[in-house]
């Protein structure tokens, strides 16, 4: 191989991803967990857009790889209390009705984390020999040269928050920073969590200043790459979790304290970053790629596959998919006095009388279809929704909704799924916002100093969370509670915020409350005559659940790796 011949240029000013009208485009890695790349280095290190960004491509692409698939396992609502899926065959089923074990380990996360990694490995070893200056008279060289710049700092990102999800998913996992020959890979032992976090941590310390703050004014102004604040918000999240009584079960506050310290540091910023709340319902949409509250989200291309695997049946090409609970519309408060649904109206409820639904939280609206509701709100097929028994949209239509609700949060009303003229939107899945760093935050100060009204870090839980609610669209009473009343209201603020936003299925597991949230979960029947019966569904709850087994494919190739306790 040649030496690398490109001069050095200032790291920031670069661009090159992610078309905002396509899915991403790129030539899958074939790699399983060896650690090892098969690519031939000499054409990848010589050949720019089809060799070295292709390759970078392969590592974003991993981020993609089946993140909240609207009808698979990867779509976690279904597993908690936010939701039930509305098919039994739906394969998220299985994580609570016993189907889910080191045969059958859904190990997306593994596969996809360590074929990213090795990847990533590869090139950081590889990248001083590359060599493109054969191409310099091609018109885009000069911006070329500067993506080389940027690309390892972008990838050492990428390779903290793969590691983020193995940590979060399995707890301690090999921590592997360089490439493996297969009997190295195939011997590596786990590494602590602390080790884990200690190393993600530092990572997004020593890469944050040399990612730009955005990419709007960079050449090319590309979009859905690591940015400086991604790196500051994966670094915060990932102190949340490791303060969190799963990670830390002696309860050390100074976790807390770092968490609490991360998050504020976002927040202090967040203007000067060019960020600030949106109203809550353009969170999702044709244009929320764009949206200044978000930091990092996957955009994708044109596609109704959503609203056909999420719009209710009975709408054409409508399946139902992930339909909310009584549980999680329990959860919603009212307007006047922040009482909540299920503290108002515990039982059954006849809706010829009283509508329950009046004066709730705007998000519940925002999140939920109820029974009357005009949905989709397309004109060729937006109607009265009717989720009674006997009604257009419910039982006993195979398919229909098991809870009497259906999806709208992410769920875009204007796509037709129509046999004919059928009409597409953009969509984009939500990783980071900055909504989400208020609440984080709130949770980090509340343990680190024992109190919601503790101004220590200059903004106490309490006033973070009503900035939320103060929102012009939200308008909340405000939170004034402390002690283990504030801890009950926030896990519920917590939910109802971030419904939907593949959040539940992990904060519950890191608070070890799995038995008292997901192992029972409301539901409830409406009625021809519009009673709404409430029900109770028993699901499978076990410690073990907490986190996921490892697969054992893997533990058949490597003896050195042990498997989750209870799996």
């Amino acid at each position: 191989m040649k030496t690398n011949k490109y001069n050095k240029v200032a790291v920031g000013v670069i661009s090159f991803l992610l078309p905002l009208s396509s899915v991403l485009l790129f030539s899958c890695a074939d790699l399983d967990y060896t650690e090892q790349n098969t690519r031939d280095e000499d054409w990848t290190f010589e050949y720019f857009e089809n060799g070295i960004k292709n390759l970078v491509f392969d590592v974003y692409a991993q981020v993609y790889n089946n993140e909240l698939a609207s009808n698979s396992a990867y779509f976690l609502a279904g597993a908690t209390d936010e939701a039930q899926y509305a098919l039994e065959t739906g394969a998220v089923n299985n994580y609570v009705n016993g189907g889910w074990s080191p045969a059958n380990p859904y190990s997306n996360t593994w596969d996809k984390s360590y074929t990213a990694i090795a990847d990533v490995n590869m090139y950081l070893e590889k990248i001083d020999q590359a060599d493109i200056s054969d191409w310099q008279y091609n018109p885009d060289y000069n911006i070329w040269v500067q993506q080389l710049e940027i690309f390892p700092y972008e990838l050492r990102f990428l390779r903290a928050y793969f590691y983020f999800e193995l940590f979060k998913t399995y707890g301690n996992v090999p921590l592997v920073t360089t490439t493996l020959t297969n009997g190295q890979a195939n011997s590596i032992e786990r590494t602590s969590e602390d080790e884990i976090v200690k190393f993600i941590v530092e990572e997004l310390d020593a890469i944050a200043p040399y990612l730009p703050e955005n990419y709007n004014t960079e050449v090319g102004s590309e979009v859905g790459r690591a940015t400086r604040i991604a790196a500051y918000a994966l670094k915060a999240r990932t102190l949340l979790y490791a303060a969190s009584p799963l990670h830390n079960p002696t309860g050390d506050k100074t976790r807390w304290a770092k968490a609490a310290e991360a998050c504020k540091y976002i927040l202090d910023n967040a203007s000067t970053w060019g960020l600030k709340l949106s109203s809550y319902g353009s969170l999702w949409g044709h244009d929320a790629f764009f949206n200044p509250e978000i930091i990092f989200g996957l955009g994708r291309g044109e596609s109704n596959a959503f609203e056909m695997a999420n719009y209710p049946v009975g709408v054409e090409n409508g399946s139902s998919g992930n339909c909310p609970t009584q549980s999680l519309v329990d959860q919603y408060e009212y307007q006047d006095n922040g009482e909540t649904f299920g503290q108002r109206y515990p039982g059954n409820i006849d809706l010829t009388s009283v509508d329950p639904y009046e004066g709730l939280d705007p998000r519940f609206a925002l999140t939920v279809v109820k029974n009357g509701d005009q949905w989709p709100t397309n004109g060729s097929q937006g109607k009265a929704i009717e989720t009674f028994v006997g009604g257009f949209n419910g039982a006993p239509k195979y398919g229909a909704t098991p809870t009497s609700y259906y999806l709208k949060k992410y769920v875009d009303g204007s796509c037709v799924t129509t046999a004919d003229n059928q009409t597409t939107r953009r969509h984009t899945w939500i990783i980071f916002r900055l909504g989400e760093f208020y609440l984080d935050y709130a949770e980090a100060v509340f343990n680190a100093t024992g109190s919601a009204n503790d101004a220590t870090y200059g903004m106490t839980a309490n006033e973070a969370i009503n900035v939320l609610r103060n929102r012009s669209d939200i308008q909340m009473p405000p939170f004034t509670e402390d002690g283990d009343a504030w801890v009950a209201r926030y896990e519920r603020e917590r939910l109802v915020e971030l419904a939907f936003e593949n959040h539940r299925f992990w904060d519950v597991r890191r608070w070890k409350k799995g038995a008292q949230y997901f192992k029972t979960i409301q539901t409830a029947t409406l009625s021809s005559d519009l009673m709404l019966t409430r029900s109770t569904i028993n699901r499978q709850w076990d410690e073990k659940f907490n986190f996921y087994p490892i697969p054992q494919s893997e533990l058949k190739k490597n003896p050195n790796l042990t498997q989750n306790p209870g799996w």
